[in-house]
């Protein structure tokens, strides 16, 4: 392949915050229509370096260079006025608009005075057209699955123009198969000339969808190679100076005892629809129960039902023996249920208050953190030292606000205040999402360990690597109903996979 023209350039890029340098004489180069994966753990300053493009970041020094010409953007604006989109990790897709409400919202066409929805829809069906994507414009959003939310997003920023497109973290709510897809687009967006910037962490996907990699760490870049130059390993020593970790776990810790069992657990939407249906399964002590499943068959309502913030219309549950059905959520915590949500910036933290007081968040009226009716600071702000301290939660101090951790560290003090009281059941969902590999591994082995000592864990998850490597017992939740129940000895990512979609149930009922 010959010499792309270079259409991305960051030369000798800084950016420090306040006790924080995130890029250190940082840089990046981008060929034309080239899918260039960035690489590097949480804290390595990739994230900023590609905010530093989008608009999001202003550099202190260094150079941006756009389609060979030196830019000083001061907002996103300006990026998408260049041609350059960015589909961040969590979407931004409001459910109860259609796909064509979602693509044109803050860029509505106007014909005179007039919303011209028409002419909205037609450019939308060329573009699919253009780049080979299936989309309804008349669908509402609520109905789609994950794949096709995506596919929403990236098209939002097509609409909009980019032929530079920036996508963080894309896979990580994907299934394979919905993988497969994405890359089948983003091969169609390359052809047709779009260049790709692809921020990942799964290095077997980076080896598989890019033509070049740069490698970030600690702000700095420290490499840029070929996929065909080296190995998933190779990548992961560059990036945290180690192996890559793996989930796998070898030795059964699972006891005859049951410390949850839930017998028939049924709760709706708001709109009346079924949310879960007659759900029955059991968590032993030193077991971790995994759930698989694409994203919007029931997940979240399992884990609300389960903490008593939504209410189940049947079913029942049973911790150590004891029928909590009629505790609420407050009670069912103080009976020993942890739970790790799936989204920490929406259902963990406070973005804007220090670790001691997010550390509190679901424990504040227990010890060490209350005395009485009292908050105890001194308390809180003790167990807080010693979360930082056994966790290996990376900060200045405990009075530091949690906006300013990296996400994986975000993520070892979630895990570390649920943990650090030792619940007898530990909702796990999506623990490592949007971590890096020296983050995710110390994640796993804090769960692992947490199993050996009889903890029961019910853990979600969308890396079926994850699922696969921790769980005792898989179960595959469709629909929201339990499909299938597998042996993870037994399990490969695209069995699962089917299942998970569906297209096993499909085959075993004809």
């Amino acid at each position: 392949m010959n010499e792309r023209q270079r259409v991305v350039e960051l030369v000798d890029i800084t950016k420090t915050f306040p006790g924080v340098l995130a890029n250190d004489n940082a840089h990046l180069s981008v060929g034309l229509a080239e899918i260039h994966a960035v690489v590097g753990e949480n804290g390595a300053g990739k994230s900023t370096l590609v905010k530093i493009l989008y608009g999001m970041q202003t550099p202190d020094s260094g150079t941006v260079r756009v389609k060979g010409k030196d830019v000083h953007f001061r907002s996103p604006k300006d990026a998408i006025r260049s041609g350059i989109g960015m589909v961040h990790q969590h979407f931004m897709l409001a459910d109860n608009l259609t796909v064509l409400e979602n693509i044109i919202l803050g860029a509505e066409p106007t014909r005179g005075i007039a919303l011209d929805l028409r002419g909205a829809r037609d450019k939308i069906l060329s573009l699919c057209d253009q780049y080979g994507m299936k989309l309804d414009p008349d669908v509402l959003v609520e109905e789609l699955s994950i794949g096709e939310r995506q596919r929403i997003e990236i098209m939002k920023v097509l609409y909009r123009g980019a032929t530079i497109l920036i996508l963080d973290e894309p896979t990580a709510v994907l299934v394979p198969q919905e993988v497969d897809d994405l890359f089948v687009s983003l091969r169609e967006l390359q052809a047709e000339g779009v260049t790709i910037i692809f921020i990942s962490h799964k290095l077997d996907e980076v080896l598989t969808i890019s033509d070049a990699i740069t490698v970030m760490r600690a702000g700095r870049t420290v490499a840029s190679v070929k996929p065909g130059d080296i190995t998933a390993r190779d990548l992961a020593e560059l990036m945290v100076g180690s192996d890559l970790p793996t989930p796998d776990t070898t030795v059964s810790t699972v006891t005859d005892v049951v410390e949850l069992r839930i017998v028939g657990l049924t709760s709706l939407h708001t709109d009346g629809r079924v949310a879960i249906e007659d759900i029955t399964f059991d968590i032993h002590r030193g077991e971790i129960v995994g759930i698989a499943g694409v994203e919007g068959n029931g997940q979240p309502q399992l884990v609300d039902t389960i903490l008593g913030v939504r209410d189940a219309v049947a079913g029942a549950l049973h911790l150590a023996g004891k029928d909590i059905s009629g505790f609420d959520t407050k009670m069912r915590r103080d009976e020993g249920i942890g739970i790790i949500p799936e989204d920490r910036h929406r259902q963990g933290l406070l973005l804007d208050s220090p670790l001691w007081e997010n550390a509190m968040l679901g424990h504040q009226s227990k010890k060490p953190f209350a005395r009485g009716i009292w908050v105890d600071r001194t308390g809180a702000r003790d167990i807080t030292r010693e979360i930082v301290e056994r966790f290996d939660v990376r900060t200045p101090g405990v009075d530091v606000n949690a906006v300013a951790l990296s996400g994986g560290n975000q993520q070892k003090l979630i895990v570390g205040k649920e943990l650090i009281l030792d619940p007898s059941v530990l909702i796990a969902a999506h623990p490592t999402r949007g971590i890096d590999v020296g983050a995710q591994a110390a994640v796993w082995e804090e769960l692992r360990q947490a199993r050996r000592e009889g903890m029961a864990i019910l853990l979600i998850s969308a890396d079926l690597e994850e699922l696969i490597g921790l769980s005792d017992t898989l179960l595959v939740l469709f629909d929201g109903r339990i499909v299938a129940k597998l042996d993870p000895a037994d399990v490969t990512p695209k069995t699962l996979g089917s299942h998970m979609t569906g297209v096993a149930v499909e085959e075993e009922a004809l």
